[in-house]
């Protein structure tokens, strides 16, 4: 990435083509949007990463199940909740200060992770974990958007979603081969204590190069809208996530019972709202707009087949196929490889062929899902690094080619003084969708493993998988065909 590519060029503060919100003086240079990307790719890690410590923490605090479930859904709820709020926060409260403590926030409570000594404890960590990356990730796509113009914000965010993506998969490969060292016998607390230097290292790194960003119309905290979102949030996804490990005890049947009039009462919440002229946590006059609206539409079956896959995946390595947590994790290098290459290509083919860059990815994910269920039926149960490497490789492939597309086309046409909005929007989207694949395919999986075998549970759980592409590759048909 060269000095010139992402140094602005100069601008008088007011002349007509500079956004609201956006000032010449507030560029960010490339060590800021290092920064900023690092602060992304910290919580989306930490979503995957332990996927592949799930049974050194049993082994080790004795969890069981049920509380295995908490510990992956206590953070992953808990940060959807938050983030649109912690949006509005930034755009009020300053981008970079929300940044800074929400980045700090995140250090400490990875700490407490670290050393929780009862299960009990590590799930209250990570649920404080999650409120922070809830504060520190919507300030950097607001960053991104208050800071740069033109092809130079169309770069950052190709980073940004090549960053998303990439975390995702190299989260789940980092977790196995730190839970294998077991430096100074920390095993799986590994996973956690390494954020902190990295921690440590951002916030040195953001005191010096993020500049500070507001929203020139800061609006107040939309507290019935928040607490509504919250409430159809966690009566969605707690009794998903924790409802098949529990039993289906009688408060997973209610609080689902719940989820369909909170999230009524939230959209006429929010509507009466922006009628009335006031600035609603969710506005629904920024859905309106086509490229947010359709590639929210998208982003959604994406994000539950993919979470779904890692999630299993991970389970059918160590559990069905007795590898280690390395070779767990190092499957998957052949995704993170081709991933990063096709969001390296991205750009350059969106600028000759548009969305259907898209399109072509779903359908190159599809050919890799083909591919690993042909490695499942013919190599089962010798199936290893060799046999799987090529479907996930085309899959990874696919999917470099339509998450950071989709990223950059969702925030295109949103005003900038709404970016942490609009990214918060975004975010909870995909995040809620991550958190709802796991419960959704990984509860499908456990259940069909534990009556069927996990031969059989895969392969249900790959052709589930298969139409949820299939519907991408659909959807992505309606997408604008230019993107900026």
């Amino acid at each position: 990435m060269s000095e010139t590519t992402l140094r602005p060029t100069p601008q008088p503060p007011t002349t007509p083509q500079t956004p609201v919100g956006a000032r010449a003086e507030a560029a960010i240079g490339p060590l800021g949007l290092f920064t900023v990307l690092l602060g992304a790719a910290l919580p989306l890690i930490d979503f995957f990463i332990v996927n592949v410590a799930l049974p050194a923490i049993d082994s080790d605090l004795a969890a069981g199940p049920a509380m295995l479930e908490l510990i992956v859904a206590g953070y992953g709820v808990t940060y959807a909740v938050l983030l649109v709020l912690g949006g509005r926060l930034g755009d009020t409260a300053g981008r970079r200060r929300l940044f800074l403590i929400g980045m700090a926030a995140f250090g400490v409570t990875s700490l407490a992770c670290g050393i929780a000594p009862t299960a009990w404890t590590l799930v209250a960590a990570r649920v404080a974990q999650g409120a922070a990356s809830a504060l520190m990730l919507p300030q950097v796509l607001a960053t991104i958007q208050a800071t740069t113009q033109g092809p130079r914000r169309a770069r950052a965010m190709s980073l940004y979603g090549a960053t998303a993506g990439l975390s995702m998969v190299t989260g789940q490969i980092l977790g196995g081969v730190l839970v294998a060292a077991d430096i100074a016998g920390t095993s799986w607390r590994a996973v956690f204590l390494v954020n902190v230097p990295v921690v440590l290292v951002g916030l040195v790194l953001a005191v010096r190069a993020v500049p500070e960003t507001r929203s020139d119309r800061p609006a107040s905290v939309d507290v019935p809208g928040t607490l509504l979102l919250a409430l159809s949030l966690l009566s969605l996804l707690l009794p998903l996530t924790e409802g098949r490990a529990a039993g289906w005890p009688l408060w997973t049947w209610v609080s689902l019972a719940v989820f369909p009039f909170a999230a009524a009462a939230f959209y006429l919440t929010e509507r009466r709202a922006d009628r009335l002229g006031r600035t609603p946590l969710v506005p629904p006059s920024l859905l309106r707009l086509e490229s947010l609206r359709r590639g929210l539409m998208m982003v959604v079956p994406f994000s539950i087949g993919f979470s779904g896959f890692m999630f299993v995946i991970a389970v059918v390595l160590q559990q069905g196929l007795h590898k280690g947590p390395v070779a767990a994790g190092l499957a998957l290098v052949p995704m993170a490889l081709a991933f990063f290459a096709a969001s390296l290509a991205g750009p350059r083919l969106v600028g000759r062929f548009g969305s259907r860059v898209v399109t072509a990815g779903a359908l190159l994910q599809a050919v890799g899902i083909g591919l690993l269920l042909l490695a499942v039926q013919r190599d089962w149960p010798g199936l290893g690094f060799a046999e799987l490497a090529p479907g996930v490789a085309v899959a990874g492939l696919g999917q470099g080619l339509q998450l950071p597309v989709l990223m950059r086309l969702m925030l295109s046409d949103v005003p900038t003084d709404r970016a942490g909005v609009g990214g918060g929007i975004m975010i909870t989207t995909q995040q809620s969708a991550l958190a709802l694949g796991v419960a959704t395919l990984g509860s499908l999986f456990l259940a069909l493993a534990e009556t069927s075998g996990m031969r059989e549970a895969l392969t249900v759980t790959l052709l589930v998988q298969a139409g949820l592409i299939a519907l991408t590759a659909l959807l992505s048909l309606r997408l604008p065909r230019i993107v900026r």
